[in-house]
């Protein structure tokens, strides 16, 4: 990244923003608990979430593997990710539970799956998500 240098208030409030947004997309990766290894194939990536190997993955093979970092950082199993449990300088205006988590992640297979056939393919798993 170049240097910057902040001329203005604004300029400050951008950098706090894009700070935020970064700190975000980490709370979403850690959520997701699902970062594919460089050397991963596009049909080995399936079978991280394919757990019944019928080569295809279903909603709730969806959300179980993808709610695998949530349960990882709720230490205290009650399905809420409070202040202590999530990772420093991560900020929340509303608690994260695992159903609100789950109830994403079905809107988010629900746009995958482009052929409405209640389960991802592999083309359907990888595409990048609109």
């Amino acid at each position: 990244m170049p240097p910057f240098h902040v001329t203005s208030t604004a300029g400050c409030r951008a950098l706090r923003c894009r700070a935020d947004s970064r700190r975000a997309w980490a709370l979403a990766l850690l959520l997701a608990g699902a970062v594919l290894p460089a050397h991963a194939s596009r049909s080995e990536y399936l079978g991280y979430f394919d757990s019944d190997g019928d080569g295809r993955v279903s909603l709730t093979e969806y959300q179980d593997y993808l709610s695998q970092g949530f349960h990882a950082m709720d230490r205290n199993g009650d399905g809420v990710l409070s202040a202590d449990e999530l990772p420093p300088g991560v900020r929340t205006r509303t608690a994260t539970t695992l159903q609100s988590r789950r109830l994403a992640l079905t809107r988010m297979f629900d746009r995958l799956d482009t052929n409405n056939d209640g389960y991802l393919d592999v083309d359907e798993l990888t595409a990048v998500p609109w």
